[in-house]
């Protein structure tokens, strides 16, 4: 996979700084998004995808939020969850169905269950395709920028609504 051996080689800082300004514009046009984590927005949750090289520290901070990327998963994480890049993403944007993920060891799951819980019902909630909203900030260029990477890590396109909503809840349920 391309975006393995680019990740192997290429420094980081570039993808924590933009994966930043991602979050960042996400949480500015959803400012409730993390509310229904409770006391969980304090949790530190790792993303590990086991088809790269490198991983994903999520603080879903109601002010603050930050995502921090990684080689190794510190040991201070509260929750883990692992799985391929396209498993993880397509959780988040209900193309994949967790529980069945879950059930067929495709991802696994971690440390604080209550808090992998919180974090699944508040992406439900949402209803965000964090990938459509991590790209919008690019203008003109979100849409080819958008499909590129659904190719990359092979996540399914959501249905959307004539403006430009994601239809179609997740099924993590």
């Amino acid at each position: 996979m391309p975006l393995a051996l680019a990740t192997r080689v290429l420094p980081l800082l570039p993808l924590q700084i933009l994966l930043g300004i991602c979050l960042r514009e996400i949480r500015a046009r959803h400012p409730r998004i993390f509310d229904r984590l409770g006391p969980h927005t304090a949790k530190r949750y790792g993303l590990a995808p086991t088809d790269l090289p490198i991983a994903f520290v999520l603080e879903p901070r109601r002010m603050n939020p930050r995502v921090t990327v990684v080689r190794t998963l510190p040991a201070n994480i509260d929750a883990r969850i692992a799985g391929t890049l396209s498993a993880l993403i397509g959780m988040t944007d209900g193309s994949y169905d967790g529980d069945a993920l879950f059930f067929s060891r495709d991802i696994e799951i971690d440390g604080d269950m209550e808090a992998v819980v919180a974090l699944r019902n508040a992406i439900d909630d949402s209803r965000v395709d964090f990938l459509h909203e991590s790209v919008a900030w690019f203008g003109p260029l979100a849409a080819p920028i958008e499909r590129i990477l659904r190719g990359i890590v092979g996540a399914e396109s959501r249905t959307r609504d004539d403006s430009g909503v994601a239809v179609g809840g997740n099924t993590w349920n």
